[in-house]
């Protein structure tokens, strides 16, 4: 099986940083700790509102640590604007709300039509690999493979917040959606909500190259130290990739 990535969100390091108001912790710092305790890439989410990262933090990862930068942005023309300065690796296209407290679902690709289409041709032609945060949906998936993008991210938030009993169905359509993902041409990646114990079931499936996971991985970090839970992650990823 191929290796798979693990993108890490330092976000929620900047919501830490915000809710003071001060300069500590700096999500450029976490970007950089993680890159050295051997996290594959970095995800940075740009909101409107500017809620957790701020301009300034991306602008300095972009051009201060050596890494795969995803920026996960809404479809707008101030965000395709910073996407296109910047040039990240990857953009992750997702639905916004100023009401959410966090991402809430998939981005419904059809309904977006013309406009997302336009999107991520533009971002695609200054050579930024564009993703679509989506559900498992076999028509979202065709849709985004028709619009033009190279990948899909799964929305996994249904099944990390499932009862245990639960999970089984959602991870049958996970399943399906990223088989439906190969099908159309598209790289498979996967996130939201992820942990420990809901990871491996995930990294178990060969058509996801890449997971970006953010805030448990900050979270047990308070515990654990950053370092430590990305080794884990990393470790749990392996482990199921190995079979």
């Amino acid at each position: 099986m191929t290796p798979m990535r693990l993108s890490v969100n330092v976000d929620h390091v900047a919501t830490l940083r915000n809710a003071r108001g001060g300069s500590f912790p700096c999500p450029v710092e976490a970007a950089r700790m993680a890159m050295a305790a051997g996290a594959d890439g970095i995800t940075m989410h740009l909101r409107e509102d500017r809620r957790h990262i701020r301009d300034r933090d991306l602008d300095r990862v972009a051009a201060e640590v050596p890494a795969r930068l995803n920026f996960e942005m809404a479809a707008t023309e101030e965000m395709i604007g910073i996407a296109l300065r910047l040039r990240p690796a990857a953009c992750c296209i997702v639905p916004e709300k100023r009401q959410e407290l966090t991402t809430e679902g998939g981005l419904d690709v059809i309904a977006a039509g013309d406009a997302l289409q336009d999107a991520i041709g533009r971002l695609a032609g200054a050579g930024i690999e564009v993703s679509i945060f989506v559900e498992a949906d076999a028509r979202q998936i065709a849709a985004a493979a028709r619009f033009g993008a190279q990948a899909i991210e799964l929305h996994t938030g249904a099944y990390a917040d499932a009862a245990v009993a639960d999970r089984a169905a959602h991870l049958a359509r996970l399943r399906q959606g990223a088989a439906a993902a190969a099908a159309a041409g598209l790289l498979c990646h996967a996130g939201h909500g992820l942990s420990y114990k809901t990871l491996p079931p995930i990294a178990a499936m060969p058509e996801v190259a890449e997971v970006s996971i953010g805030h448990f991985l900050i979270s047990q970090s308070v515990f654990e130290g950053l370092p430590a839970v990305i080794r884990h992650m990393k470790a749990l990823i392996a482990a199921a990739r190995a079979g």
